[in-house]
């Protein structure tokens, strides 16, 4: 597929989706919404790691007001519904890890954008701003789902009531995010974690993620069947041979994602 609103490419199972509209900061517009959509469907069955990322001095700026007439064409309430939750969708059910590259500004629904995927890595220059407020709106695209989990119901009440920029550096002593990274060696890191995910025992990483996200509906006994069945399919695969193999022979692993 040919898209316009951002770029797509793929190098040694590593697929890449940039936001490409920096000049309004990579603000996310019905047909953006739409192509990341198509875009990490995509990667999911054909790569072995999705990184999400923005070109320019942003990651994404949220919702572009400019993508209708005026604001007041905006219908929220179904663009939630029927644009930004496929988005979101695709993202969360990705077969594969997700991370998203945060290089910049991360505002509004860019912030939760980048939230939704499994890792996030920001560089100590990007931010993440929980804006809503600030036009009377509350936090949408699963804000007010992730933060709570990840940053605690305190921090995030204040982020969503008082909209302050949170700096990477806070993000991260906050267990928002994963890691920030100086601005000199963003790139290179981020670059060195998805090939480290892209060359890893991919069944393991997918089960992984689907063992994590059900412990939040789970209680214990449930979450331990749970383990003991993925557990139990992943000891039936290859990666798992050769895992143990390596371990005895003392060498790398060769992961095939099988």
């Amino acid at each position: 597929m040919k898209y316009e609103t951002l770029t797509y490419s793929m190098t040694d199972g590593m697929a890449v989706i940039t936001l490409n509209r920096p000049d309004v900061m990579n603000a996310l517009t019905t047909q953006m919404r739409a192509e990341i959509e198509v875009a990490v469907t995509h990667a999911g069955k054909t790569a072995r790691v999705v990184v999400l990322t923005g070109a320019g001095r942003a990651f994404c700026s949220g919702q572009d007001l400019g993508d209708r007439a005026n604001a007041s064409d905006l219908d929220l309430e179904r663009t939630l519904r029927d644009e930004y939750t496929p988005m979101l969708n695709a993202i969360v059910a990705c077969p594969v890890p997700t991370i998203a590259a945060v290089n910049g500004a991360a505002a509004g629904a860019g912030a939760n954008l980048a939230l939704a995927c499994d890792v996030v890595i920001a560089s100590e220059k990007a931010y993440f701003l929980q804006a809503f407020t600030r036009i009377g709106l509350i936090p949408d695209a699963g804000g007010t789902y992730v933060m709570p989990r990840t940053m605690g119901m305190a921090k995030a009440m204040g982020a969503a009531l008082f909209a302050d920029k949170i700096t990477a550096q806070q993000a991260d002593a906050w267990g928002m995010i994963w890691e920030a990274v100086p601005e000199k060696d963003f790139d290179a890191h981020w670059n060195a974690r998805a090939m480290h995910l892209a060359t890893g025992p991919t069944k393991a990483f997918a089960a992984a993620k689907r063992v994590i996200r059900a412990s939040w509906e789970n209680d214990l006994d449930a979450q331990l069947e749970t383990e003991a069945s993925e557990q139990g399919d992943c000891g039936q695969s290859r990666d798992f041979r050769e895992g143990v193999l390596a371990f005895v022979e003392k060498r790398k692993p060769n992961f095939e994602g099988r």
